[in-house]
């Protein structure tokens, strides 16, 4: 009987390899597809030191802080943007970043058609609202309107300047704003710092047409150091980095940064870089990005402002001493009243 039972038993093994043998292999689990955060650059490109860099942070950011992936197309020329975008939609992007004011027409008609795919674009907003884009723009003439404040303290030959890139709202909210810094500065001092390249009344004054040509960055700075500014505020992207340049090699004259602090984006030039407008749009497109992978995604308007944040006024860093003390003192007070309603940073 033992041996019969171990026969049996020896079959039964045997059987049973055979079997896990000829069963089929099971299939490898499929790794979940990652959140993909998409950014569609204008054509200033990724690396442009302003707000394709800085919406570009705020992809980067939400790649390690939410454990997602993130990639960008960069657009050479306008006719580029709707095709980026639908490579984009084809590729099945979670939420689709597009940036700048030249891009609402592309990502409004990709988004009508599509409405099922989440978009936000930065620097400019819908009315009405599209439902599956949200907007994020920036209340910049605030803390522009704290710049020319500073500005007009620091300047010797009472005139200072400021040009853009392209007359486009995005950019000449920040020419509003400065120029009416100055004005209040005037009020107070009982001075008459003069403000050449805009004005905002008649809504004119000085573009180079594009936000790529630091040559035209280099002319027209050189144009506003020769009518005497010795402080400039070029709203153009990396066209500023030429005005940079020309003041740099003049000397005695001081570049206003935008959109980022350009003491730490163009740190050549952070001998002559006063202070920097800053559009803090790393962290209005974390947290679009943030609210579509939470599924709290909601379509509309998002307003970064003094009170919120969104917009400020970067230190003085190397040139804090030039900056008269009671201008310094004044300007916290001066903020307060621009979020109290008090003071109008636009005209």
């Amino acid at each position: 009987m033992t041996k019969k039972l171990y026969t049996l038993v020896a079959i039964f093994v045997v059987a049973t390899m055979l079997l896990a043998a000829c069963a089929p292999a099971a299939a490898p689990a499929t790794p979940e597809k990652k959140f993909l955060a998409c950014q569609v650059t204008d054509t200033g490109g990724i690396d442009d030191k302003s707000f394709n860099a800085t919406a570009w942070k705020g992809v980067q950011d939400a790649m390690s802080q939410l454990g997602i992936d993130g990639k960008y197309l960069e657009s050479q020329q306008q006719t580029d943007y709707e095709k980026n975008i639908n490579l984009f939609i084809e590729e099945g992007c979670d939420i689709i970043i597009t940036v700048g004011f030249l891009l609402g027409d592309a990502t409004k008609a990709m988004a009508e058609a599509n409405p099922d795919q989440k978009f936000s674009i930065v620097d400019f907003a819908y009315d009405p609202t599209i439902p599956n884009v949200l907007g994020q723009v920036f209340n910049t003439q605030e803390a522009a309107f704290l710049a020319g404040y500073v500005a007009a303290g620091v300047s010797k030959t009472g005139k200072v300047g400021t040009f853009g890139g392209i007359q486009i709202p995005p950019v000449t909210v920040f020419m509003d704003g400065f120029y009416l810094g100055v004005q209040h500065y005037n009020s107070v001092k009982g001075t008459n710092v003069q403000v050449l390249g805009w004005d905002p009344a008649a809504q004119t004054g000085l573009f180079t047409g594009n936000f790529e040509s630091t040559d035209d960055g280099r002319k027209m700075g050189e144009s506003l150091m020769d009518e005497g500014a010795d402080v400039i505020m070029p709203v153009a992207g990396p066209v500023g980095l030429g005005t940079a340049a020309a003041a740099m090699e003049r000397g005695g004259v001081y570049i206003v940064g935008v959109d980022n602090d350009w003491y730490l984006t163009a740190p050549e030039y952070k001998s002559i870089i006063l202070t920097s407008v800053l559009k803090n749009m790393d962290i209005t497109t974390l947290n679009a990005i943030k609210s579509a992978k939470e599924g709290t995604f909601q379509g509309g308007v998002t307003v970064g402002t003094l009170e919120n944040g969104g917009v400020g006024l970067a230190p003085f860093h190397d040139l804090d001493s030039i900056v008269p003390a009671d201008v310094k003192s004044e300007l916290e007070g001066v903020k307060k009243a621009i979020i109290a309603g008090e003071l109008k940073a636009t005209p």
